[in-house]
């Protein structure tokens, strides 16, 4: 008879919770959840606030392991329970939690965070750590109102930072050129998002955005802060958000730069101040773009020779979109002036036009008067109201259809009230 096999040695349990039998297995088929495969999971932790990511340690060990690889600790201190690298990590710092956001920030930077996404309240925004700049292996940066420190020295860049959005951020005097000095150490920088930037100063200091892989660039801003474009070859699509036209200089020239995008979005409600030029004719054409979006009205006449510029300069337009932000037209720009702006050529292409809070105003009608007499290749123009408008809807509607129609296929879609921007 052969002797009793030696009893099995469980290894010391560093939990009550461990040594139950089958603990990790009947854990895990108690929880459906875990079973799902790790990028599903990771998405649910991503989704999570700080506070709830961290609860669901409480679940069973499983959770505990994945909440381990995917949220840093609380304090540097604690590090050694994060094993291996954090690739991502996003939070919502508060007042209670602003102190421990720069052990957080420690810790990320030793564990090869790859994506870093830091918010705050508008209204209390969180002063980063200068530690974020040692995050060298970031792809995706996002700051919500927060305090950028200044650059340390030495700074070698993000070299595989590929989006950077910095909304509502705050930078002190000569800001400017450590904005220019970021953007130009991030080689392979695909999506520039600049929202709300605040410089400490009144000085305009001329700067320039160089990033030569670029693809998608969003400005906005109340304030001229010498914005300059260069070397944007790739740009495909860019949504532009600047008050008073630049200041004193030129629009046209800004513009310009932009010359290879596909998708075009572009504030132009505001009148020009400070000696600003009226954008009547641009230095390029953009042979490439295919969508242009536009919050303007069709009140002022600075607006309205906008939109004349940009469509002749877009040969190959096929959708246009016009938010309208006035009712009340002040200068009157009827069919007459504005068929004198038409050229030879113009609208070719446009296939779809969508038109968002009207007021039924007469430039307004006379606008979609010209491009259903002139647009040979349109199929739709869309057209929603908004809060005020000058004669009934079915007025407008019955004065709609009497207007002639160079495309024998072009189709006018009333929808409604807009819902808003």
């Amino acid at each position: 008879m052969e002797p009793p096999p030696p009893p099995h040695r469980h290894k010391k349990c560093r939990t009550a919770e461990a040594a139950v039998p089958g603990g990790e297995e009947e854990e895990e088929a108690k929880d459906a959840l875990i079973s799902l495969p790790p990028d599903v999971l990771d998405g649910v932790l991503t989704r999570l606030g700080l506070r709830d990511a961290v609860r669901t340690s409480a679940l069973s060990r499983a959770w505990r392991r994945r909440r381990a690889r995917r949220w840093p600790p609380s304090t540097a201190s604690s590090s050694a329970a994060c094993p291996g690298r954090v690739r991502s990590f996003s939070a919502y710092v508060d007042k209670l939690t602003a102190r421990r956001a720069h052990d957080w920030i420690l810790v990320l930077a030793r564990r090869g965070v790859e994506s870093l996404d830091l918010a705050s309240p508008i209204h209390n925004h969180l002063a980063v750590h200068s530690s974020v700049f040692s995050c060298d292996r970031l792809a995706y940066l996002n700051l919500f109102a927060c305090d950028i420190p200044p650059l340390p020295p030495g700074f070698a860049g993000f070299p595989n930072l590929r989006s950077l959005t910095l909304d509502h951020v705050w930078l002190r005097a000569g800001g400017e050129y450590q904005l220019e000095e970021i953007i130009e150490n991030f080689p392979l920088l695909e999506m520039l998002v600049l929202s709300g930037i605040f410089i400490d100063g009144d000085d305009i200091i001329n700067w320039v955005i160089r990033a030569p892989n670029l693809q998608h660039l969003t400005i906005c801003s109340p304030n001229d802060y010498g914005w300059n474009l260069l070397d944007l070859p790739r740009l495909r699509s860019a949504v532009i958000d600047l008050w008073d036209y630049l200041g004193g200089r030129d629009f046209a020239e800004f513009l310009g730069k932009l010359l290879h995008v596909r998708k075009l979005y572009l504030f132009v409600s505001y009148q020009p101040s400070n000696g600003a030029k009226i954008l009547e004719t641009l230095p390029c054409t953009f042979d490439s773009l295919k969508s242009l979006k536009l919050y303007m009205d069709f009140c002022e006449l600075p607006a309205i020779l906008t939109i004349f510029c940009l469509l002749r300069n877009a040969p190959n337009l096929e959708k246009l979109k016009i938010m309208i932000t006035d009712n009340e037209q002040k200068v009157e720009a009827n069919g007459v002036f504005q068929n004198a702006e038409w050229t030879g050529g113009m609208c070719a292409n446009l296939q779809i036009v969508q038109i968002t809070r009207i007021s039924w105003l007469p430039n307004e009608m006379s606008f979609i008067e010209l491009i259903l007499s002139k647009a040979s290749l349109l199929r739709t123009i869309s057209v929603t109201h908004g809060d005020k408008c000058l004669m009934s809807n079915e007025d407008a509607l019955s004065e709609l259809l009497k207007y002639k129609r160079a495309s024998p296929q072009a189709q006018i879609l009333f929808k409604g009230k807009a819902d808003g921007y």
